[in-house]
């Protein structure tokens, strides 16, 4: 392994929906299976939806910028480009946002592209980007 990878393990309340997200509108390759969960390829991450369909709560969220950002969520941080063909995929499947793609932080330290979905069971996916690397931990 050249570098570190992270795992990451969520409930979902129906792996057919989560195959559907992850699979075909993620574009993430799958892996292992059993009736119980799936391991998915989330761009070189593993993510592995797990079937516990009473771990799927609501999700509270926090200020962020004046939007309301789901306090639990995970991403991606993405090239640029890359980050408007997601966005772009997104909307093309009807796909709802929580927050609508937009630059946070415009002009101040930090500034990034983000936005906020839901994947079928509830949970908050933010996919980012910055123009420059150096502003990904800036204060």
């Amino acid at each position: 392994m050249t570098r570190p990878r992270f795992h990451l393990a969520f409930p979902v309340d129906d792996l057919a929906e989560a195959r559907r997200f992850y699979g075909e509108l993620l574009g993430c390759r799958e892996g292992r299976s059993s009736p119980a969960w799936v391991d998915f390829d989330l761009f070189d991450h593993q993510i592995v939806a797990h079937l516990a369909p009473e771990e799927c709560t609501p999700v509270e969220a926090g200020a962020v910028d004046g939007k309301q950002v789901p306090v639990r969520h995970f991403g991606l941080l993405l090239d640029w480009p890359d980050w408007e063909a997601l966005a772009e995929r997104f909307r093309a499947a009807g796909q709802a946002f929580i927050i609508e793609p937009y630059v946070r932080f415009e002009g101040q330290a930090g500034e990034q592209g983000t936005f906020f979905v839901r994947d079928p069971a509830g949970n908050a996916l933010e996919f980012k980007t910055f123009r420059d690397e150096g502003q990904i931990f800036a204060r």
